[in-house]
C-alpha cells in the first residue's frame, strides 16, 4: 500500500509559472487594494470592477504553463497517494496531472451564484474555463455570477476536508507558503505526531523540531523532496 504524501502549497508554488504572488510590497494586488476586488464589501460596491479584475487574471491564467514543481508533484502519484491542498485558485497542478486537488480558496475557472438558499454555501458551481464573466450572466438558478473565490471576510468551506486529509498524512510538505494565512496555516498542527513534514520555501522558517527545512524555490524544492523521498 503506498504511503499517503500531502501537500500544502501557496503562491510560490506558482510564482515560478509567471502568476504573481498575492501582494507586491506596497499592500497592492496587481494594482489593486485588496478592500477593492477581493471582499464581498467590494462586490457589492462595484461588481464591474471585481469581474474585470478576475477575468484579467483569468486570461493571463491561460497564458502560463505549469512549471517543474507542479509536474514533480504529479510525477510523485507513482510512489504515493498523493492529496493536494492549496491556496492557490489557479489550475496549474491539476493540468500538471495531479489527481486530487483540494482548492482552499476557490478556483478561477469556475464561478457561481450570488445568491444561497437554507443551508447552502451558495448556486451550483459550474466551470467556466478561461472565459469573462459579464454583469447580466447568471447561474442556472438565475443569480448573476461570480467568481467561485473565497473573498476575505467569507468562510473556508473546504477547511473541514483539508483538515481530515492532514490528519491522514503519512508525510506532509508544505510549498510556497508563508505559514501566516489561516486557517492554512493551522493544517501542520492536525498531522498526526512523528509524520515527516518538509519544508520549501527559500524565506519562510519553521521553529518545529520535526520539520526538513529545504531553503529554495518550489521546482528546485520538489527536485530535492523527490530525490529524499524515492531513493
Amino acid at each position: 500500500m503506498k504511503k499517503t504524501l500531502v501537500v500544502l502549497t501557496g503562491a510560490g508554488m506558482s510564482a515560478e509559472s509567471g502568476i504573481p504572488t498575492f501582494r507586491d510590497a506596497g499592500g497592492l494586488w496587481e494594482g489593486h487594494r485588496v478592500e477593492d476586488v477581493a471582499t464581498p464589501e467590494a462586490w457589492m460596491r462595484n461588481p464591474a470592477l471585481v469581474l474585470d479584475f478576475y477575468n484579467q487574471r483569468r486570461r493571463k491564467l491561460e497564458q502560463v504553463e505549469p512549471n517543474a514543481g507542479h509536474i514533480g508533484l504529479a510525477s510523485l502519484q507513482e510512489h504515493f497517494e498523493v492529496h493536494i491542498i492549496t491556496q492557490n485558485v489557479d489550475d496549474l497542478h491539476e493540468r500538471a496531472g495531479s489527481k486530487s486537488v483540494l482548492h482552499l480558496h476557490g478556483l478561477l475557472t469556475q464561478a457561481r451564484g450570488t445568491q444561497a438558499g437554507p443551508g447552502e454555501q451558495g448556486n451550483t458551481i459550474i466551470d467556466i474555463g478561461y472565459r469573462d464573466i459579464a454583469i447580466g450572466d447568471k447561474c442556472p438558478r438565475g443569480s448573476q455570477l461570480r467568481p467561485h473565490i473565497v473573498w476575505f471576510g467569507e468562510d473556508v468551506p473546504m477547511i473541514g476536508p483539508a483538515i481530515e486529509l492532514a490528519g491522514h498524512a503519512d508525510l506532509f510538505a508544505i510549498i510556497g507558503t508563508s505559514l501566516v494565512v489561516y486557517p492554512a496555516a493551522s493544517l501542520i498542527d492536525h498531522v498526526p505526531p512523528g509524520a515527516p513534514v518538509y519544508l520549501i520555501d527559500p524565506a519562510t522558517t519553521s521553529g518545529r523540531l520535526n520539520v526538513r527545512h529545504i531553503t529554495t524555490g518550489a521546482s528546485e524544492g520538489v527536485r530535492q523532496l523527490m530525490t529524499e523521498l524515492v531513493s
